[in-house]
C-alpha cells in the first residue's frame, strides 16, 4: 500500500483559535486526499463538534476518531455511526474534582453522544445536552468528562490532577483551566490504531499531526509503528519532545508546511 493514514488534531492545528482555517490547510488536505490517502480527524471534540470540519475540509474518511479516542465514527454511506465507544464509571473521580473544585463546571459526554452538564457554557457545544444536577451527571458510564473552572489557570490543574491521584483515568489539560477526563488506557492512538488495523495501512504509513498533551498517546503510537508524529510550532516542551518532528505554528500554516511533504500515492508507487 503506498497511501498513507493521516490522523489531524483541529484545535490548534486545523483551526486558529477563531475557529478558521490554518493557512493553506484547506489545499494541502485536498491534495493528500485527491492524491490517494486516507485523511481524517483524531480530536478531543465531540462528534456533534466535529462533523462540521469533515464537511468544511471534503474529507471522506472511513472513520473519524473522536472524545480524545473514547468514540470513533464509521461512514455508512451517506451517513455515520457510532462504530466504537469506550465508557467508565466517572463517579468517583468527579466526586474528587468536586470535592477540590466545588466552583468548576462538570459536563459528560454518555455512550449515545448525549451530553449532561451542571451549567452552561459558551465553548461547549451542547446541541440535544440537558442541564443537570450532580447525582445525575454520574448516574451512568460515561464517554468524557471536562471540567473548567475559569478561577484556576493550567499549573493549578496540574497541581489537581497529581493531589488528586488522577491516574487511574486519563487526562489531558488542554486550554486554560480545561480538564478532560477519558477512560483509562484510551487516547487517539488506540483508535488510530484500530482504524489502522480495519483499513490495513502498514505502520511506517501513517502521519499524525497535534499540538496539545492530548496529542502525546497519539504520537507515541505513530513513532512505535516507525510512522511520522507531527508538533506544532506552539506546542508545549513536553509535546514537542514526544513528537519526531516540529512545524511551524498554526497561525504560520505549520500543518500546511507538514502535510505537503508527502507526494501524492501515486507518485509513491511510480518512484518504488
Amino acid at each position: 500500500m503506498t497511501s498513507w493514514l493521516v490522523g489531524l488534531d483541529v484545535d490548534g492545528t486545523i483551526l486558529l483559535e477563531d475557529e478558521s482555517m490554518s493557512p493553506g490547510v484547506p489545499e494541502a488536505v485536498t491534495r493528500l486526499r485527491d492524491g490517494g490517502h486516507e485523511v481524517t480527524i483524531a480530536t478531543g471534540r465531540s462528534w456533534s463538534a466535529t462533523e462540521r470540519y469533515v464537511d468544511l475540509l471534503g474529507l471522506t474518511p472511513a472513520y473519524v476518531v473522536c472524545s480524545n479516542g473514547a468514540v470513533t465514527m464509521r461512514r455508512v454511506g451517506d451517513e455515520w455511526e457510532r462504530w466504537h465507544i469506550e465508557t467508565f464509571d466517572a463517579s468517583p473521580v468527579l466526586a474528587l474534582l468536586r470535592e477540590r473544585l466545588p466552583e468548576a463546571r462538570y459536563m459528560v459526554e454518555l455512550a449515545s453522544g448525549q451530553r449532561l452538564y451542571t451549567e452552561h457554557l459558551d465553548d461547549w457545544t451542547l446541541d440535544g445536552g440537558r442541564q443537570v444536577g450532580f447525582e445525575e451527571l454520574v448516574a451512568e458510564p460515561v464517554s468524557r468528562v471536562v471540567v473548567v473552572s475559569p478561577g484556576h489557570d493550567e499549573e493549578d490543574f496540574h497541581r489537581l490532577v497529581a493531589d488528586a491521584g488522577l491516574n487511574e483515568v486519563s487526562y489531558a489539560i488542554g486550554w486554560t483551566a480545561w480538564l478532560d477526563i477519558a477512560p483509562q488506557g484510551v487516547d487517539k492512538g488506540t483508535a488510530l490504531e484500530r482504524v489502522r488495523t480495519e483499513l490495513g495501512f502498514e505502520g511506517d504509513r501513517v502521519l499524525v499531526a497535534g499540538d496539545g498533551r492530548n496529542d502525546i498517546g497519539m504520537f507515541e503510537w505513530a513513532r512505535e509503528l516507525g510512522g511520522r508524529a507531527v508538533a506544532m510550532g506552539q506546542a508545549p516542551a513536553e509535546v514537542k519532545a514526544a513528537a519526531g518532528e516540529t512545524t511551524a505554528e498554526v497561525d504560520a500554516g505549520g500543518l500546511a508546511d507538514a502535510l505537503n511533504t508527502l507526494p501524492a500515492a501515486a507518485q509513491v508507487s511510480a518512484g518504488e
